[in-house]
């Protein structure tokens, strides 16, 4: 007997399903190699949710197709993270090490049971955050990013002057505050003892060269810029940006706590604009040292658009003079033979673009990038 056949858009439907169900599980990967085995095991199930079209997939109609960049596989934990931390999710909070409870690595699929119920008890809040980009602002990275800042008042002649700080994909502002955290690791240290923020362990080996005893920063101007930025003070905004963060990482959770106080302290200024658009707006000026910088945000931007924020850095590097100097900060990932590296790339002017360090995604721990070529 012949099957009846498809209805019409049933295969584009099936490679959707296959489209959210391979991301789904390159994420569960991600997950596992960077430290969080509890959402590594919850995002193996959600892939065979899909197949069997559960709850996961039911949460996920609508958005099989959309790309890559849209983070879909971290849109969903982060909207499940937000159920638990305020307590619509206790069942799966006894799971959760971020809400008190604990992640069992002999048992990595019994949080699984609580995570599908959860969804399919709140489908609606489920749906409304994959309507959210994913914002963890990340503030492990501030290790390169000041790093490359540093550097950058290093290499440039004429002494010490004021920074104008510029950073696109700002998100919810905090490392635009880099210069208030604490880097340590063994022979280096850098920002104040007393940080709320204490990024430890920043370095394996030896950190680029940076002048003994540098003085605190003097910034002029920090500004960012983010298509949906977050509020760090207000009580929605802080949800966020927690939920987003990985349950089974306390230290990442205790960084971010520590950045919210201080935002809470020295709030920053985040523009709901474009990375092109905002950069339109920025000139160099004399007597201090303009930066742009950004971390682990290019890959969510459309490739035209990259072009322009391209055009207008360039722009700017060739309008900079010794009185009035350009530096380009990106803490990205790049193409080194057959694998991504995200890497500290700084470029002084129109000079050469200088690979100084790379790290893991989230920032910590970083190493000197020595013998990198680029493929």
């Amino acid at each position: 007997m012949s099957s009846a056949p498809a209805a019409p858009g049933a295969a584009e439907g099936n490679d959707a399903r296959a489209n959210a169900t391979a991301m789904v599980e390159q994420q569960a990967r991600a997950c596992a190699e960077l430290g969080s085995p509890l959402y590594a095991a919850l995002l193996h199930q959600v892939a065979l949710d899909l197949a069997a079209d559960g709850p996961c997939a039911a949460a996920l109609a609508g958005h099989e197709a959309d790309p890559w960049r849209e983070a879909v596989a971290l849109r969903l934990l982060g909207g499940v993270h937000a159920l638990v931390l305020t307590g619509r999710a206790p069942e799966l909070a006894a799971h959760y090490p971020s809400a008190g409870g604990s992640f069992d690595p002999d048992r990595p699929d019994a949080a699984w049971p609580a995570f599908r119920a959860a969804v399919a008890d709140n489908l609606p809040w489920v749906r409304d955050w994959l309507t959210r980009p994913p914002q963890t602002n990340e503030v492990g990275r501030a290790n390169l990013l000041i790093t490359g800042l540093l550097h950058t008042l290093h290499t440039l002649p004429g002494g010490p002057r004021p920074v104008r700080l510029y950073e696109l994909g700002a998100s919810a502002g905090l490392n635009l505050l880099a210069d208030r955290f604490r880097c340590e690791a063994p022979g280096y240290s850098y920002g104040p003892e007393d940080s709320p923020v204490v990024l430890a362990g920043a370095w394996e080996g030896r950190p680029p060269e940076l002048p003994a005893g540098t003085p605190p920063l003097d910034f002029a101007e920090r500004r960012g810029c983010d298509l949906t930025p977050i509020d760090p003070r207000s009580p929605g905004g802080a949800l966020a940006l927690r939920a987003y963060l990985w349950a089974d990482q306390p230290a990442r959770v205790a960084r971010l706590n520590g950045a919210l106080r201080l935002a809470a302290e020295f709030p920053t200024r985040v523009e709901a604009v474009g990375a092109a658009e905002f950069l339109r707006g920025v000139e160099v000026r004399p007597g201090a040292v303009t930066v742009v910088w950004h971390s682990v945000m290019r890959q969510y931007v459309p490739a035209e658009e990259w072009a322009e924020v391209e055009r207008e850095s360039a722009r700017l590097a060739a309008s900079a003079t010794a009185e009035a100097p350009y530096a380009h900060i990106a803490f990205e990932p790049r193409r080194f033979g057959d694998m991504h590296r995200f890497v500290l790339a700084v470029r002084i002017g129109e000079g050469p673009e200088q690979l100084l360090a790379e790290a893991a995604p989230h920032g910590l721990p970083a190493r000197t990038a020595d013998g990198l070529v680029l493929g």
